[in-house]
């Protein structure tokens, strides 16, 4: 007898629906698996067949063959193990196969039959919804996230025998309910806050002009000064994420893996901090079924880049396509997957090899040529593509004694909130533009313009300093968004002279 069940599986950010063939028939005692399987998906026989029996089931006893549509779509992972093993139980008259015809269905089998949880369920449920689907039956674990989809009912089962006494009609599973919104609200707190950090002036002020214009920054400073510390309050100064910012940010950790169970949602602006020893496949993504790399998962959030002329050449020269376009392109023979990854990118290193270069109370042993070497590590491109160099000195005692909290993040991100409204209201109509630091050079010469005594400054600055043609669209950016900042509706001087402090490398150093 021939039955039918429907699921889905992901390729890139986005799934597409499968149709799940189950025919048993006569002949020698063998199940085949068509459709591309990937070897996950071969072994799922053995593991459906051993759930089966262990959940009180027999498997077909003749030649049953299961075909996965399309056919010309490899399929990959464990996830059509639950669809398959009801596929059987309605190809053998042990389950009714109409009502399976209504439902996606998602779900690896362990061998004793109960439902594990899967990757990838949300982009899977927003399809399901699109396919037209009454509901969705998913593991427990895997409910929250697919209860996010508004229109989509959704069945959380824990057992195989569960899931086929629920086709039956034999017990009743009630659809899970969440409220959207109350779990948005309740994951968006963060831990850190700036209150906590002593001193750092110049470095808050540097990170908060960074947030307010969706600017780049690296922080330059001895070890010990704080740069970890300040990198990892960022996200707290951020704007609020939105709905939307909030499920695309969701379906690309889904995807991944990396979103814990019973969570719904990614609430908080990601914070990414990969170790030095990535690689360029770790960093943007990859594999022979591509995933997402460390720059997509931060998408929406932070990208922190601790230690960063310790990071191999070719992985900090690979993530400069996406800081400039907000995506990431990954092309194999048979296709390209394209993964959004609009991160800013937030960086840490010391002035040297030892680290104390310029610090008053320690003395440097390193060589001019090892600091060159060791600053040149990073490429004139990349860090063209960084809007804000500052110092972060070391903090005295006095500061560290203090009992006196700093500004608190809530007061920082009022102002930053601020700055961004400006923005989106200039940028209104303007595609693909949506703060300051996505300014095109026609957006940067339309919106940019600095008064005469800025433009004077700035070209004094330009022909004594030497800066590149990017850097000097950078500095016009930055001071766009101080004046944001104070609600200036032109760049004056002011704005002018503090963004040109922040190339504080393409000063003093860089060569």
């Amino acid at each position: 007898m021939l039955a039918k069940a429907f699921s889905g599986a992901v390729y890139g950010v986005d799934a597409y629906a499968v149709e799940i063939e189950v025919n048993a028939g006569r002949g020698d005692p063998q199940t085949v698996i068509v459709g591309l399987p990937d070897a996950a998906v071969k072994e799922s026989k053995d593991r459906v067949e051993t759930a089966l029996i262990n959940s009180g089931y027999k498997p077909p006893r003749g030649r049953t063959t299961i075909n996965l549509a399309p056919a010309d779509v490899k399929k990959e992972g464990p996830s059509f193990d639950l669809p398959i093993a009801l596929g059987m139980l309605a190809a053998t008259d042990d389950i009714p196969g109409e009502p399976l015809l209504n439902y996606c269905v998602v779900g690896e089998l362990a061998l004793s039959g109960e439902v594990r949880r899967v990757r990838g369920i949300l982009p899977i449920a927003l399809n399901a919804r699109q396919e037209g689907r009454k509901g969705m039956i998913v593991p427990v674990d895997n409910a929250e996230e697919a209860a996010v989809v508004e229109g989509l009912e959704v069945y959380p089962v824990r057992t195989l025998r569960e899931a086929g006494d629920f086709m039956a009609g034999k017990i009743p599973v009630a659809p899970f309910q969440l409220d959207v919104h109350e779990v948005f609200n309740s994951y968006s707190a963060y831990d850190d806050d700036f209150a906590d950090v002593k001193g750092q002036e110049s470095a808050k002020r540097a990170l908060e002009v960074a947030m307010a214009g969706g600017h780049n920054i690296l922080l330059l400073g001895p070890p010990g000064t704080g740069k970890s510390m300040l990198s990892r309050r960022v996200p707290s100064i951020l704007p609020p994420m939105s709905m939307d910012e909030s499920l695309e940010t969701t379906k690309i950790h889904s995807i991944s893996g990396s979103l814990p169970a019973h969570q719904a949602l990614v609430a908080r602006r990601p914070f990414r901090a990969p170790h030095h020893t990535i690689s360029d496949a770790g960093l943007l993504g990859g594999g022979s079924h591509p995933m997402p790399g460390e720059v997509s998962l931060s998408h929406h959030g932070v990208l922190f880049l601790d230690e960063l002329p310790e990071f191999h050449r070719n992985v900090l020269e690979v993530m400069r396509q996406p800081l400039e376009d907000g995506f990431v392109t990954i092309s194999r023979a048979a296709a390209s997957v394209t993964f959004p990854s609009r991160f800013m990118l937030v960086a840490a290193m010391n002035p040297c090899p030892c680290g104390f270069f310029g610090d008053l109370r320690r003395e440097c042993r390193c060589s001019p040529l090892q600091i060159q070497r060791y600053r040149n590590k990073i490429s004139g491109p990349l860090l063209d593509r960084i809007d804000i160099h500052v110092e972060v000195p070391a903090v005295n005692y006095q500061q560290l004694a203090s009992m006196e909290k700093g500004e608190p993040s809530e007061k920082i991100r009022e102002r930053v909130i601020k700055a961004r409204q400006i923005q989106q209201h200039r940028f209104k109509g303007v595609a693909k533009v949506h703060c300051n630091a996505n300014m095109r050079a026609k957006d940067v010469h339309k919106y940019c313009r600095p008064d005469p005594d800025a433009e004077n400054s700035l070209k004094m600055a330009l022909s004594d300093l030497n800066f590149s043609a990017r850097a000097y669209d950078r500095i016009l950016k930055v001071s766009r968004t101080i004046a944001d900042l104070e609600g200036s509706e032109q760049v004056l001087l002011p704005h002018v002279s503090e963004a040109i402090q922040y190339r504080s490398l393409d000063r003093q150093y860089w060569v």
